[in-house]
């Protein structure tokens, strides 16, 4: 008959000090998981997988980005040619990600597929170097773009719904820009989209 009296074994202690260990990194994980991970992922850096084609070549369909929030908005701002995500004005849970053409304060004209800027300082305009855009679209059209605005456009510029539709991107709508490419593993890299 076992006592139910009688002291541990040595077997018993080692599993029941191996069930505490275990229960303490469980409570440690969860621990920084709430402290550092969450506010990471919330305030710092988010994930963003591309749908559709708007960005060919840029960025495919399934690309799985990690969206950098903090720098543009803390760090030298938004700067023409940046690709960013933002939450499409019109229907605000949706997120999409374009490219900056216009800042505040320019005229964005089109002319035969060319983009023009004009501003302070190119009254005359500046023709802008899109090395990087393969899908032409020989459109016409010239935007204004306001204070606190920003004119954005898909480097598809055939199949992008972008500022050239629907006008100009509020400030307060842009969310972060791409930092890392994670998929697909063959084009992984950093600072994806950027345009040198």
């Amino acid at each position: 008959m076992h006592d139910t009296n009688a002291a541990p074994t040595e077997k018993e202690l080692s599993q029941n000090e191996h069930k505490h260990e275990f229960r303490d990194e469980m409570i440690r994980f969860a621990f920084i998981f709430l402290l550092i991970i969450v506010p990471l992922r919330i305030f710092v850096a988010q994930p963003f997988v591309v749908s559709g084609a708007s960005m060919d070549p840029t960025f495919g369909s399934g690309d799985y980005l990690i969206v950098d929030q903090v720098t543009p908005k803390f760090g030298k701002g938004w700067q023409r040619y940046d690709v960013v995500v933002f939450k499409f004005p019109f229907e605000k849970s949706r997120f999409l990600i374009k490219r900056i053409i216009g800042l505040p304060g320019e005229t964005v004209e089109g002319k035969n597929g060319v983009i023009t800027i004009f501003n302070e300082e190119n009254p005359d305009g500046i023709v802008l170097d899109e090395s990087y855009i393969v899908h032409t679209k020989n459109d016409d059209f010239s935007t204004e773009v306001a204070a606190g605005t920003y004119f954005v456009m898909g480097d598809n510029r055939e199949g992008s719904y972008d500022s050239r539709a629907w006008g100009t991107l509020s400030e307060d709508l842009l969310i972060g820009r791409p930092v890392i490419r994670l998929f697909p593993f063959s084009a992984i890299d950093i600072n994806p989209g950027l345009n040198e």
